[in-house]
């Protein structure tokens, strides 16, 4: 066996039998007691001394220092070496008890090692050890640490017997995994068999009500421990500080936080940690400062927490503190510190300085790589992150979930099929291990990428289907038309058992306004009250207003915003001006607009509707005040971006762009369009030009609209036939659509437009929107 021969070269420093026995007495120290953990040099000198030796100098049996062994090395974390003893000790048939059991299974857990999990639970049942309390736990907690949640669960279900344990690590997997409800029914079962939940059990129910930011039973559970236990300890003080934190309570928080007597470094980092996760980053610096004036010394666990916690709230200059401090103090950079550096800095638009510290790292792993890739695509730099993920699969550095999540996202908010399909095709080919989170990630790409029949083909051969997923398929349904399928497969959700969520009723909204479906609609707003009893969010009232201000409801849809038992917000108003501009209604869509410049005056979008609006009116004088106190304020309209992905990269256009390398030839086939455009009778709808210039220049600056430039550069850069796919970061224009659905027909393409809104699918001179969008 390898690893044997690597430990007898080690040279002992443990010279005599007895200061050998001395240290292999760690693994019979019982349970209650303290365990004295060896270093990792301590534990290769031993594991070299029982090699040579063949086992026999101590009194402990080779199965009791086997069993020491296995656990040092994973405390130590070195999984690697503790599994690669116990598949020796399984091909030398060695006695395998439920004391080892525990720490294989541990091992398992650092290295996410389902199979071998499986293995050991397969042996473990067949050698009657399931029925020890203590290795069915571990199995739970493997299981859980592994992501296989379902194969908990079902292991938990049949446990001969369970104790608090048992419970509060099932409920762990569940928090740990996002499953907040059936983390919930597990505390109610719990209540209602009486079982005391022990400290880990209640700090888990902590942990869930910080992550759920549910403050109340936060606060309930604060008053059963109160009344159930005579003193609180560090450990669920601690979790209270950090549960009200999270929550926004940061008054009881501090409370609690000076009522310690004794602060360590993890109560410091618990209540920094929250003013950080609050916004209130100046009280979270104070708190730092005076944590170091009282020497305690930040650990990486702190800072790592810290570093996190910026990057969640954007705080970019409280990072740089903390890498400074980082720096200036000698402390080790070690990969996880590096890894959140990396995410905070991608977050925060920093990406020269996440590419710096990503560089520093000279052993690199994949959770470092994603972080990279990640930023790159969060800074909207697809080609650096494609880039780097090719580079990444050179350095032979497997990608995980995280990895191709990452890219099937940017594949997704890009447009990018092709590159998609790669991404997928590696996924095969890595045989990377498809959970849900991976499963949705990739029928979001192929949907959103505009194929809806590869989305579709994909959620039918999905057996382990939650709620995200139906989501996601009805939200994708929704964006491409298909409203009525998307209702269908609601009823289909229904009869599987599978209960809706508030987001499934916006999947649902958004479907039936770009279907023009207003009265099914309205039932489906009616059934999400009444049938499922869910408060209808801001969100949804935002998707009525829109479905009835599409479909030209305007009085009715306005009546929505009055009847609203709070005030509307910027979500409600934008939905109706954006009726308003489509049905040119410049009274209602005025006052609209002035809502939202009350709300939110520096949004930009708002002015450029209203000043849409007055000139739509042709009311130019108003259109140049608006546009005049934009311009006193220093805002810019967002221009119109247009992406084409052509052989793996994905082109960029604006209007009237001149930066491509191939833009004569673009402007060539522009100039081409237009002749054809002509003879088959097109007439330029110059009321999309909203500038007060003359009829001929408003003509021009049609033609040079982004979509139609990417649609040049499709049709001179792929071969006859091929479809085009084209993604534009705004709704696409009345002109433009009549345009387009001409050119489907006059070149035979198929040309698929994702704009702000949905898609539209242009073939033989129809739109899949029916002209309603």
């Amino acid at each position: 066996m390898d690893m044997m021969k690597v430990a007898a070269t080690e040279k002992p420093s443990l010279s005599s039998p007895s200061a050998l026995a001395s240290t292999i007495k760690f693994i019979q120290i019982p349970k209650s007691e303290t365990f004295l953990q060896p270093t990792l040099e301590q534990t290769r000198q031993t594991h070299a001394r029982m090699v040579k030796t063949h086992f026999n100098e101590t009194k402990f049996s080779p199965s009791a220092q086997f069993n020491f062994l296995i656990t040092s090395y994973t405390k130590n974390s070195q999984p690697h070496s503790a599994l690669d003893i116990y598949t020796y000790l399984r091909r030398m048939d060695y006695e395998v008890d439920n004391f080892m059991v525990p720490a294989v299974l541990k091992a398992c857990s650092f290295v996410s090692n389902t199979q071998l999990g499986k293995e050991i639970h397969g042996f473990a049942v067949k050698n009657g050890l399931t029925e020890d309390v203590f290795v069915s736990n571990a199995l739970i907690q493997m299981y859980s640490e592994c992501d296989s949640v379902v194969s908990a669960r079902l292991l938990f279900d049949n446990m001969y017997e369970r104790d608090a344990v048992s419970w509060s690590t099932m409920i762990r997997c569940y928090v740990r995994s996002k499953l907040y409800m059936e983390a919930f029914e597990m505390i109610r079962k719990m209540q209602i068999l009486q079982i005391r939940p022990s400290e880990v059990a209640m700090i888990s129910m902590i942990t869930l009500f910080a992550d759920l930011m549910d403050v109340e039973m936060g606060k309930a559970m604060h008053a059963y421990v109160t009344r159930n236990l005579e003193k609180m300890s560090f450990q669920l003080t601690t979790a209270f500080i950090h549960m009200y934190a999270k929550s926004g309570n940061l008054a009881s928080a501090r409370l609690l936080f000076n009522g310690l007597n004794q602060k360590t470094v993890v109560s410091w980092t618990a209540m920094i940690a929250g003013y950080i996760h609050c916004n209130k980053l100046e009280e979270g610096m104070k708190l730092f400062a005076r944590m170091i004036e009282e020497r305690i010394k930040p650990n990486e666990i702190t800072l790592l927490c810290l570093v996190v916690e910026c990057g969640f709230v954007g705080a970019l200059e409280l990072g740089k503190q903390l890498h400074v401090y980082i720096l200036r103090n000698g402390i080790c950079l070690s990969l996880a510190l590096a890894t959140a550096l990396v995410d905070m800095y991608g977050k925060c638009g920093e990406i020269r300085n996440a590419r710096a510290v990503f560089d520093s790292v000279k052993d690199k792993d994949v959770m470092i790589w994603s972080a990279m890739i990640a930023a790159y695509a969060q800074t909207h730099c697809i080609d650096q992150a494609f880039d780097l993920f090719v580079k990444m699969r050179e350095n032979g550095v497997r990608p995980n979930q995280v990895t191709m999540t990452t890219m099937l996202s940017l594949c997704a908010e890009t447009g990018a099929l092709d590159m998609g399909k790669w991404v997928h095709t590696v996924i095969d080919r890595q045989a990377v291990e498809m959970d849900t989170i991976l499963k949705t990630a990739l029928l979001e790409m192929y949907a959103k990428c505009g194929d809806i029949d590869g989305a579709w083909k994909l959620f039918r051969e999905v057996k382990d289907r939650d709620i995200g997923m139906w989501n996601t398929m009805m939200a994708g349904l929704g964006m491409h038309g298909c409203g009525k399928e998307a209702l269908e497969l609601f009823s289909e959700m229904e009869r599987e058992g599978v209960r809706p969520n508030d987001i499934t009723f916006i999947g649902l909204l958004n479907a039936c306004s770009h279907a023009g479906l207003v009265e099914e609609g309205k039932l489906i707003f009616e059934k999400m009250v009444h049938a499922f009893a869910l408060v209808p969010k801001i969100e949804h009232h935002g998707c009525m207003v829109d479905l009835l201000g599409r479909a030209g409801l305007l009085d009715e849809a306005y009546g929505i915003i009055k009847s609203l038992p709070i005030r509307a917000n910027p979500i409600i108003w934008s939905a109706l001006l954006a009726a308003c501009k489509l049905h040119h209604n410049t009274v209602l869509g005025e006052m609209a607009a002035r809502q939202l410049v009350y709300l939110e005056p520096q949004n930009c979008g708002y002015n450029v509707s209203i000043s849409n609006i007055y000139a739509v009116a042709n009311r130019w004088n108003d259109v140049a005040e608006v546009r005049k106190a934009m311009k006193n304020k220093g805002m810019r309209k967002e221009p119109g971006l247009s992406c084409i992905e052509v052989n793996g990269y994905v082109h960029e256009f604006i209007m009237g762009d001149k930066a491509h390398p191939e833009i004569e030839k673009i402007n060539d086939m522009v100039s081409e369009m237009g002749n054809k455009l002509k003879e088959a009778g097109y007439m330029a709808d110059t009321s999309a030009v909203l500038r007060n210039i003359d009829e001929e220049e408003k003509e021009t600056a049609l033609n040079y609209h982004s979509e139609k430039l990417a649609i040049a550069f499709g049709l001179i850069s792929t071969a006859p036939g091929t479809p085009i796919q084209i993604v534009k970061n705004l709704r696409v224009c009345k002109d433009c659509h009549t345009a387009t659905k001409l050119l489907s027909k006059i070149y035979q393409r198929v040309i698929i437009v994702r704009d702000r809104k949905r898609f539209h699918h242009f073939r033989d001179g129809t739109c899949s929107c029916g002209d309603y969008w």
